[in-house]
Parts: C-alpha cells; structure tokens; sequence
C-alpha cells in the first residue's frame, strides 16, 4: 500500500477524494455520470453502498485525479455509507429541488459528515447541489437553498443531470477548494516536519 498522507512531491499529479451524498433519488449517480461521461444515467436503480468513478482534469495548472464516490441515500445505509467518508478531501451534497425533504435533510447529512470526518477545521471543502432544475413542479425556490447555504458559508449550484446544467462547474469549484486545503494541510504538515528537526547539534555521546 502506498504510505498515507501527503506526497512530498508537489509535481506528481495529486489525488483527492470527493463524496456525494443526500436523500435518496435525487439523482447523485446521474450528476456523477453526466460530470464523468457527459452522459445522462437514467438508471433507476438504488446505489447500494458506494460506487467509484475517477476524473482527470486540470485546476490552476495542477493536475488532478479525482476520485469520486457515489453513496446510497438509503437511510438503512446511513451507517455503512458514513463509513466511506474517511479520508474525503471534499463532500457535495445533493438534493432534488422538486422534493422539500431531500433539501430539509441537508442539515442531518452535513452534521453527519462533519461529525465522522476526522476533527479538521469547520470551513471543510463542501458544496450544495439542488439537481433536477428542468422539472416543472420544483418545491424548493432557489432563494431558501441559497439563504440556507449562504448561513453555513458554502457554495450553491442549481444544476440539472438530465441537460448537463452547471454540473462541471459544481465539481470544478469544489475541485479547486479541495486542492487549496490540500495544499494548506501539506504546508502545515511540511512546516511541522521542519519544526521537529532539533536546531542544536546532538551531545557527542562517549564509547
């Protein structure tokens, strides 16, 4: 297995973990599908536990391997679902605009995440998605998932699996979040190391 933690190489590509998680149905595995294969997935199958796609793509020149996991939002997977978090350098969180429990879920599904990821600062790579903004009888308006995310400081995209509106662009904001902190953690981590090196000479020990 390759060692844990950052590599020290800053050059080599970096891999990230993205998680997408929300209620169940509103189109997680479709919005993965369409980011990935620019493909519109209309499988109605649940997602039991997760499934892996991977991306390569660019962000401010640093090339990006994301691997992005596609959860269940069965609540009766909740427990094994939140055992894939480890280890996520960013989380999106899916609801359906045309389904006000999905959105009102949000809250429990942040909390969850938050409360298993290993203790890291508060402001952790997340965006909100509200998908499926090409159906008609939507639940939600726009202006109460933004006051709700502009509230806990996280970006907000209105997208649509189904005609590929502003799901690049979801992923790619939180893409480039992800790789910011990322790269702090890795100062920091680089900085410690330097920190721990004794300034003094060691005593010459005798024998």
């Amino acid at each position: 297995l390759a060692p844990q933690g950052p590599s020290m190489d800053a050059s080599k590509k970096v891999d990230l973990k993205i998680i997408i998680i929300g209620a169940l149905g509103v189109g997680k595995t479709s919005l993965l599908h369409q980011y990935v294969h620019k493909t519109f997935y209309e499988d109605y199958r649940t997602t039991l536990g997760a499934s892996i796609l991977t991306k390569v793509l660019a962000v401010d020149s640093t090339p990006l391997k994301l691997q992005i996991w596609d959860t269940g939002g069965q609540e009766r997977f909740r427990s094994m679902v939140s055992t894939f978090y480890k280890g996520s350098d960013g989380c999106m969180l899916a609801f359906d605009v045309t389904d006000r429990e999905s959105f009102e879920a949000l809250d429990n599904w942040r909390d969850d995440f938050l409360e298993k990821v290993i203790p890291r600062e508060q402001d952790f790579p997340m965006v909100v998605l509200g998908n499926k903004i090409d159906l008609s009888d939507r639940q939600v308006p726009k202006e109460t998932a933004s006051a709700w995310c502009k509230e806990k400081d996280i970006p907000y995209f209105e997208v649509s699996a189904k005609n590929n509106i502003n799901v690049a662009e979801a992923f790619e904001t939180l893409a480039k979040q992800a790789l910011s902190t990322y790269k702090g953690i890795l100062e920091s981590y680089l900085t410690d190391s330097i920190k721990l090196t004794p300034n003094d000479k060691p005593k010459q020990s005798c024998c």
